[in-house]
Formats: C-alpha cells, structure tokens, sequence
C-alpha cells in the first residue's frame, strides 16, 4: 500500500422511508424502485470494489462490475446503487439473484443511481439533481453492465401508475435540492405497488382494542398476518366457522406468533389478500375476501 495515501472508505447509505401515498409536489424526483442488492462501488488508486449495505467487501463476487467500474472516466469515484439481475427487456428478476452470482457474475448490472465522491471530491452536500447530472457524465451511455438509473421530475401518481402497470415492485422517489445524508431520511420515500392473491387462513387474533388479523400461510408455510377488512356479514360467517371448527397450532408457524389471542383454523378457508409487492412477508396487508370451502 502506498504511504502517501489511503484508500475511500465505505460510506453508510442513504436509506428511504416507506410511505404509502406517493408525493405529489414538483419537488421532487421519481426513479424506479430496482429489485436486487444494495451496493456500494468505489473506486480509488488501488482498483475498486463492491460492498454490500452493510458495508461488506463482496468485490469477488461482483468482479464484471468491478472491472467494469475500472473503465470509467475518473480516477476515484463512490457509486451507490443497486445489483440486479436483468431480464431481456431489463426488468430486474430477484429469484435469479443468487444463481447469477454464484456462476454467471457476468449477467448482472450495477444500476447507479447516485455518486458520493469524484476525483477527490465529495458531492454530498450538492442537490440530488446536480449530483444525478455528475453522475450521468460518469457512466454514460449507461447500456452496459453499469447502467443509470432514469428519472423523471414531478408527476408521482402517474410515474406510479406506470410502475404499477409495469408490474415492478415500486418507486423511490428524492427530494431534488436535498443533499446526501446516512441513514434514513424523508427526504427519500418508497412507495410499493400492491399485489392481490389467495393465502390459507390458518388462524384469526383477536386483541381487545385492536383490529381483527387473519395469520396467512402458502402452501403450509406462514407468511404474515392482515388486517380482516372485509364487511359485517362475511366476518360474523367466519366467527361461526371459529366456533365450530377450532384447530391445534399448525406446523412450521413460528412459536412466537401463537398466544391467547390467536385461535387456529382448520384447513378450509382462503382469504383473498391486498399486501404491498416485493417484500418476503405480508406488509400493510388485509383480507378483501373470504371463501370458505365447508360452506
């Protein structure tokens, strides 16, 4: 290592909060929500590398992107953005995630969707804005492994809109004259789109001063809870299955979730669920429907 200078860095991300309207202002920013891994690309004297958001060196198992990185126009840079995994037509496909990296590294994209610091420069505490136009001179043309993350100023409901009918998981969208600050902020929000299917009912809490939750599973496993929007009549039909048709605790449901308020369902009942897309358990979820095979 040289003496007269030490290497960049990892820097803590900027992380958004989740909001379920999204904003409407002209202040704002709107990006496409990207479906992969957080990463960190820097790239100083020595070469470059890749972490996690975490801030842990996965530079072995991104090496096309980190080679890639090498060849652009700068001499140190720090790129956050996101690893995907892309189709033909570039829409990320997460469950390929981790085929790719393990033996084709090759087919993965870094997406930029910020730059931190250039040639000795930290461009933090510049507006979003006018750190997305640096960034766009870095990697331009952006059709290769590194690609920049298109934006659109303004018009939130409609880039949703568009999202949503793209069947992607969301959007992040940026305040455009705010810096670049660790951690989460409200300067930058995500919203996700919403997703409607069919989950098991195998059971029902019911707390004094709280709302009715279904615990859902799919194909045995569970998955979450939702909130039992549904109306009058078809949550009096259901407390009438509780009563006659109660059941012991199902396999492979965490112990943590069971308590006296819970009272397990036999098999038999599905829920028709509206949860919010991309997230590994039911978020923000709740019951439209219920449809009872015994009755």
């Amino acid at each position: 290592m040289r003496s007269d200078q030490t290497r960049l860095k990892f820097i803590k991300p900027q992380e958004p909060l989740l909001v379920l309207e999204v904003p409407l202002s002209d202040d704002w920013l709107h990006e496409i929500k990207y479906d992969g891994f957080r990463t960190q690309l820097i790239l100083d004297w020595a070469g470059g590398r890749a972490f996690t958001r975490t801030g842990i060196d996965w530079s072995k198992r991104y090496w096309p992107i980190v080679a890639a990185l090498e060849k652009l126009p700068a001499k140190t840079l720090i790129l956050d953005g996101e690893v995907i995994a892309p189709e033909a037509d570039g829409r990320p496909n997460f469950h390929q995630m981790h085929s790719r990296m393990a033996w084709n590294a090759e087919l993965l994209a870094f997406v930029a969707f910020d730059i931190l610091h250039k040639d000795g420069k930290d461009l933090r505490a510049l507006p979003t804005i006018e750190r997305k136009a640096i960034l766009w001179n870095v990697v331009k043309p952006a059709e290769g492994i590194i690609q920049y993350s298109q934006h659109v100023e303004g018009g939130g409901a409609e880039f949703f809109a568009a999202v949503d009918k793209m069947g992607l998981e969301g959007m992040v969208s940026k305040r455009k004259n705010s810096p670049y600050r660790a951690g989460k902020s409200d300067a930058w929000v995500k919203a996700k789109c919403w997703d409607v299917a069919d989950f098991e009912l195998i059971g029902v809490k019911r707390e004094r001063g709280k709302q009715t939750e279904g615990l859902m599973a799919r194909d045995g496993k569970y998955v979450g809870s939702a909130v039992i929007a549904t109306n009058r009549s078809i949550k009096e039909r259901l407390l009438r299955r509780l009563e006659r048709a109660r059941a012991e605790q199902p396999a492979g449901v965490p112990k943590a979730i069971a308590g006296p308020s819970v009272e397990w369902v036999s098999p038999g009942i599905t829920a028709r669920v509206r949860y919010l897309r991309g997230e590994s358990k039911l978020r923000h979820a709740s019951v439209q429907d219920l449809h009872d095979e015994g009755t």
